[in-house]
C-alpha cells in the first residue's frame, strides 16, 4: 500500500506563491524597451515578434519542482503486508561497565590476551544478538550512567552499540548504583515477571549518587531481577599487574554483587570466558514469558529518492536552459510565430534567378 509519512508537508504546496505577494518584486536588472509601432516593425519584417508563453506556463517547470520537492519531503513509501513478530514478553537491559580498569588485557579471547570490555563485546554480544522474542536495551555507565539503547527488538543495532563502546566514554570511575536506577527506570513501565538486568562490571562502586545496594531493593520492589556479572581474571592465576604493580581483579566487590543478586531473585556469576554466558543464558530461558498484546510490524520501502532525482533532473534542466538558451527547453516554453510573407524569401528569389540564368 502506497502512503506518504509525512502528508502534511503538502500545506506547505502555496508557500511560494505567499512569498512573491509579500516580497517586493526583484529588479531583474535589464533594461525594457515598450514600442508602440511593434505592429509595424512586424510588416516591415514580414514575421512576428517572438511572444513569450503565458506566465503559468512559463512557470510550470518551476510549479513542477516545488511539487517533486514537496512529494520526496513528504516521505513517500510502499508498505508491505503485516509481519507478526515473536514477542516471549521478556524486556532485557544490560548495563556494561565502560570504566577505565575495563581496559586491562587480563582475558582470553581466541588463545589472545584481550581486553575485559573486549571480551564482553564478543561474547556478551552474540548473547544480546540471539534473544530471539526478547525486547533488549543497551546501557554505558562509568562514572555516570547514559542509556545507550532504548528497549527494541532490534538486537543487531544493539549489538553494534556495544562493540562501539570505548573506555572512558561516561567517566574513569564505577557507579552501579546510578546504572542500577536508570535500568529501574527504563523497566518500571514494562510487565512484570518480564524486567531483567545484566550488570557487567569489574570493580567496586566508587562513584555516583546512588547507593547499589539501596538500588537493588528499589528495583525487588519493582519486580526487577538483577543479574550481575563479576568480570576480570583471578589474581592468582593472571600474573599480570596494573598501574603501581596492583591487579585491578583485585577491586571487584563479589560480595556487593551477590548482595544485588540475591535482594532482587536474581544469580550472580563470575566471568572468565564465556561459560558464564551461557549459564545466563539457559537461566534466562527458564524464566516464564509473560503473555503479552501480540506484535505486527509492516516492512516499509522508502520511495523518496524517485521525486528527488526527477527534481535535480529537472534543476539541471533549467540551469541548461540560463545558460544555453538557445536549446530544446528554451524552444519548448517559449514560441516564434512567424507570419505567412506574400513574397518568398529573398534566398529562395535567388535560387530562381540562378536557375533561370542556366536555362
Amino acid at each position: 500500500m502506497f502512503e506518504f509519512a509525512w502528508p502534511w508537508i503538502f500545506a506547505l504546496l502555496p508557500l511560494p506563491w505567499l512569498m512573491r505577494l509579500v516580497l517586493p518584486v526583484a529588479d531583474s536588472g535589464e533594461p525594457a524597451l515598450k514600442v508602440s509601432f511593434l505592429s509595424d516593425l512586424e510588416g516591415l519584417a514580414r514575421r512576428r515578434a517572438r511572444a513569450n508563453l503565458p506566465a503559468w506556463r512559463q512557470q510550470a517547470p518551476f510549479m513542477l519542482l516545488w511539487l517533486l520537492l514537496l512529494t520526496a519531503a513528504a516521505r513517500p513509501q510502499w508498505l508491505g503486508e503485516p509481519l507478526p513478530i515473536a514477542a516471549s514478553g521478556r524486556d532485557l537491559l544490560v548495563a556494561v561497565d565502560v570504566s577505565g580498569s575495563m581496559d586491562f588485557p587480563d582475558m582470553q579471547w581466541q588463545d589472545e590476551d584481550v581486553s575485559r570490555l573486549s571480551l564482553v563485546q564478543h561474547l556478551l554480544g552474540d548473547f544480546l544478538e540471539s534473544r530471539d522474542g526478547d525486547r533488549v536495551g543497551l546501557i554505558l555507565f562509568g562514572s555516570k550512567a547514559y542509556l545507550q539503547a532504548p528497549l527494541t527488538f532490534d538486537r543487531h543495532t544493539v549489538r553494534v552499540w556495544l562493540d562501539e563502546a570505548r573506555i572512558g566514554i561516561a567517566g574513569k570511575n564505577t557507579a552501579i548504583g546510578d546504572a542500577i536506577g536508570l535500568a529501574l527506570k527504563r523497566l518500571r513501565m514494562r510487565p512484570a515477571q518480564s524486567r531483567v538486568l545484566i550488570l557487567v562490571t569489574d570493580g567496586a562502586n566508587n562513584g555516583g549518587e546512588i547507593d547499589p545496594l539501596t538500588a537493588a531493593k528499589l528495583a525487588a520492589s519493582e519486580g526487577v531481577k538483577i543479574y550481575p556479572i563479576g568480570i576480570g581474571a583471578n589474581p592468582e592465576d593472571s600474573g599480570s599487574t596494573g598501574l603501581l604493580g596492583v591487579n585491578p581483579s583485585l577491586d571487584l566487590d563479589e560480595p556487593a554483587l551477590k548482595a544485588i543478586a540475591a535482594a532482587t531473585g536474581g544469580q550472580y556469576f563470575r566471568a572468565h570466558d564465556g561459560k558464564e554466558l551461557q549459564a545466563i543464558k539457559d537461566t534466562l530461558d527458564q524464566l516464564e514469558p509473560v503473555t503479552q498484546q501480540p506484535t505486527q510490524a509492516r516492512p516499509a520501502q522508502a520511495l523518496y529518492h524517485w521525486p528527488l532525482a526527477l527534481a535535480l533532473w529537472l534543476s539541471l534542466l533549467l540551469v541548461a536552459r540560463e545558460l544555453w538558451p538557445d536549446n530544446f527547453l528554451q524552444r519548448l516554453f517559449t514560441k516564434e510565430l512567424y507570419l505567412q510573407s506574400p513574397l518568398p524569401d529573398w534566398r529562395e528569389r535567388l535560387k530562381r534567378l540562378r536557375l533561370r540564368r542556366r536555362r
